[in-house]
């Protein structure tokens, strides 16, 4: 969340309407400067189905989004939210053969967000961009870009050049990246790109701010590796015959393993998972 004299430019509105309202809340403690602008990273719902919360609060806000982000909003929500619902009965009906104390705090959990979905709507960008748009809010400048097709096809980062701080989106995600979706190829170059930019500090679509580049350096460096590695595979196996079951086993990750997931078991986890994203994208996406 960025102001200063003339108004407020918030960075992704939250998955529920109801966070975005806690977040507005505390904007108002902090400023009485209306909000202005809403960027939308990218269209992943936990980062935009707030934005209705926000039009109700600031009727004149502008909600700034890449077009192709724009795009992906329109074609998954639907489907999106026809799936909650069928995923929580599938839920409940496990649950009542099968009483388990976790899935049950899942489930309650689930039903509470489903209760709220179906009150909200989707509410879409009102001004996209392609590659960059700058926006001033009286003695400080936003520019927002769009580095590249990376976590999705329409990423966008927020840049302040005289603070030199940077908001990513899950282009970047700490301490563990996201790597469950996407183009790594061009991810990394993506993040390069960015890496050239005037940096202090880093704010990530998930995990805390870091300082400094050495993070956002790593994770292009472990992409760029992995890739390597796959199309290097694919291409002893044969274009035609390379299989990703193959490929898989021959991909050493231990080295960033150690780096980004240390010796936390959750994170271990999370970094199998996340990685095996990795190579999966990059195996469909390898030259052939």
């Amino acid at each position: 969340m960025l102001f200063r004299s003339r108004g407020v430019l918030v960075v992704d509105s939250s998955y529920l309407p109801a966070s975005a309202a806690e977040d507005i809340a505390q904007i108002r403690r902090w400023t009485d400067r209306p909000v202005q602008y809403l960027l939308n990273t990218h269209w992943h719902p936990d980062h935009q189905r707030g934005n209705s919360a926000y039009v109700d609060a600031f009727p004149d806000v502008t909600i700034v989004a890449h077009r192709e982000t724009a795009k992906l909003m329109a074609a998954y929500d639907t489907a999106n939210r026809e799936r909650y619902p069928q995923r929580l009965q599938s839920m409940k009906e496990t649950l009542a053969t099968k009483p388990d104390a976790e899935l049950q705090k899942t489930v309650e959990g689930r039903s509470r967000v489903l209760a709220e979905l179906e009150k909200s709507r989707l509410q879409l960008p009102t001004l996209t961009f392609d590659s960059e748009l700058s926006v001033d809010l009286g003695k400080r400048i936003v520019e927002i870009r769009h580095p590249g097709v990376g976590d999705t096809r329409g990423d966008a980062v927020a840049y302040l050049p005289k603070e030199q701080i940077l908001v990513t989106g899950d282009i970047v995600v700490a301490p563990v990246p996201y790597f469950f979706a996407g183009y790594p190829e061009s991810r990394a170059r993506s993040l390069r790109r960015l890496l050239e930019l005037e940096i202090k500090t880093i704010v990530p679509g998930h995990g805390d701010v870091l300082q400094g580049k050495a993070y956002m350096r790593d994770v292009a460096e472990m992409i760029e590796t992995i890739v390597g590695q796959v199309n290097a595979a694919v291409v002893r196996i044969g274009s035609l015959s390379a299989r990703l079951e193959d490929v898989r086993p021959q991909i050493d990750v231990a080295k960033y393993r150690r780096r980004f997931a240390g010796d936390n078991p959750n994170n271990q986890e999370y970094f199998d998972e996340s990685i095996d994203g990795l190579i999966k994208d990059a195996f469909y996406q390898a030259p052939k």
